[in-house]
């Protein structure tokens, strides 16, 4: 049983499937909850979870009764299905609540539930590292295996809850992506710009109004300024659509890696989409927007220097970030332009990018991932 609640771990749960069914000696059957790529996989899908992604406390309590029914169904599917194995991938919030009610149900439900005792595997380290680290504990308690993608992640859990299976698997985006950073993004004669308002609807409409307008100030400081937005699906591009775009921007779905092949700078959130960014050697502005409720409780909690990954992975801001107040237009579109005139701050980056993505281990990661669950399933209770 497979859930993944938003586009990347869609992306990631499809990836894995392919790496199980060549590692798994015997046949395996896969279902639960995801998005078209798990789907186009293998998986039997109860329902698309990747339709209902929203990050940030009120928008989650703004939908709340909606998720409660979600979980209850797939709470409902898994004690019906008895699966094996259970990869929660990414989704914390969700997942973290999911692996928990499993342990809970089986611990006070015994008699009922017989000799059934599936393992459960998260895939993808939820950030307690950044903020609330005594989660931790639980996960030691629920989890049976957590798969990192981030080489930190190993020792900062065996000081933490040395009890706890951890594996450093690797970054898939390697293997997505089948290139060596050192041949990407050479410079080309035309400029470019690319623009990554997100993968969410939410992020979307907070953070694409600031982009466009930071186009705006790119454009005017550089009227030959090339200029293109990626978006993951048709329905974000049909919602774009009904912004203001500048003249001169296209828009298209899908085909990132092209996109970043050929980009000189982006302007990006500061999620997954910031490792893409490193990966193909792209100096990076780096904003994020969200409530004003989850800003104030996140700055209040959040022990990390910065945002973007590949800031957090060099300790230094190689991406300069905007964040809340401070993604403004103008801070955005000015940052912008200074990297757009300035080869040799663009050449700094892309070498120290280079150093930051060596560190996460080379192609196979979904491979490693596929292997570890094996051996787990392979392993005494």
């Amino acid at each position: 049983m497979l859930i993944a609640g938003e586009p990347s771990g869609d992306l990631l749960a499809a990836e894995l499937v392919a790496a199980l069914k060549q590692e798994m000696p015997a046949a395996v059957q896969f279902f639960g909850a995801g998005g078209a790529k798990m789907a186009s996989a293998g998986v039997e899908l109860a329902f698309d979870m990747t339709e209902h992604a929203v990050v940030g406390l009120v928008e989650v309590l703004k939908h709340l009764g909606k998720f409660k029914r979600l979980f209850d169904q797939l709470v409902a599917l898994a004690f019906e299905r008895r699966p094996d194995v259970i990869v929660c991938v990414d989704f914390s919030g969700f997942n973290r609540r999911f692996a928990r009610q499993i342990r809970w149900e089986l611990e006070v439900r015994r008699a009922t539930h017989g000799n059934w005792k599936p393992k459960i595997v998260q895939y993808v380290s939820p950030q307690v590292w950044a903020s609330r680290p005594g989660r931790a504990n639980a996960m030691a308690r629920d989890f049976d295996l957590l798969l990192a993608i981030f080489p930190f992640e190993k020792a900062w859990y065996a000081k933490r809850v040395p009890q706890m299976r951890v594996e450093f698997v690797g970054h898939p985006a390697v293997d997505r992506f089948n290139v060596e950073c050192s041949t990407l993004n050479v410079e080309r004669s035309t400029a470019s710009v690319l623009l990554l308002p997100g993968s969410r609807v939410g992020e979307l409409k907070r953070h694409l109004p600031v982009m466009l307008d930071a186009l705006k100030v790119i454009q005017a400081a550089a009227p030959d300024i090339r200029a293109r937005m990626v978006l993951p699906n048709d329905s974000l591009l049909q919602l774009a659509g009904e912004f203001d775009c500048p003249p001169g921007l296209d828009l298209q779905v899908g085909n990132l890696h092209t996109a970043l092949a050929e980009a000189t700078v982006a302007i990006a959130s500061t999620g997954t989409v910031t490792m893409e960014c490193a990966y193909f050697g792209v100096p990076t502005v780096a904003m994020y927007k969200t409530s004003w409720s989850t800003y104030e409780i996140g700055k209040r909690i959040i022990q990390v220097k910065f945002l973007a990954m590949p800031n957090i992975l060099a300790d230094e801001a190689l991406f300069p970030e905007f964040i809340q107040h401070d993604a403004t237009p103008e801070k955005i579109g000015s940052a912008t332009v200074k990297l757009l005139k300035d080869p040799a701050r663009r050449e700094i980056i892309r070498r120290k990018l280079g150093t930051v993505v060596a560190s996460l281990g080379g192609a196979g990661a979904s491979r490693r991932a596929a292997q570890a669950i094996e051996t787990l399933l392979q392993s005494p209770a």
